[in-house]
């Protein structure tokens, strides 16, 4: 694979690339809130203070920077309805459905396998109270 990434060719396209542009999506759907946010919603449209109630932990700033670049990049609308008081909801375009269900997955694997990573954590941790064994990896 070459160093160019040009977003109309397929055969181009790798987000192992420094500049590709994929990065910028792949960096979104890492996000934790960004997750929680499209669960949040896969159940339906919600209004915001739904999903930051849903979402326990998000700050309202964090959950509208959130909002913000799902809309921006396609995979959430966001509805304005001229009532008082002003209501706003929510929803998944059809290309936020499209990333709903591998996120689902991971959330699921995280529920899932917690016990293990707790675990891992613990006997890391114990190792590494222990003093080195070895040379360091780097």
């Amino acid at each position: 694979m070459g160093t160019i990434c040009d977003v109309q060719e397929p055969d181009t396209r790798d987000v192992y690339l420094r500049n590709c542009p994929c990065r910028d999506v792949l960096d979104l759907l890492a996000n934790k809130w960004t997750a929680l946010a499209i669960g949040a919603l896969e159940e339906g449209p919600r209004r915001f203070g739904e999903l930051r109630r849903r979402l326990e932990g998000v700050s309202q700033k964090m959950l509208t920077q959130t909002l913000r670049e799902l809309e921006k990049d396609g995979l959430v609308t966001r509805t304005v309805y001229p009532v008082v008081p002003l209501r706003v909801d929510y929803a998944l375009t059809e290309l936020g459905h499209s990333v709903a269900e591998p996120l689902a997955a991971i959330r699921r694997w995280s529920e899932d396998n917690i016990m293990l990573v707790q675990r891992a954590r613990v006997d890391y941790a114990a190792r590494a109270e222990a003093g080195p064994i070895g040379a360091a990896v780097g």
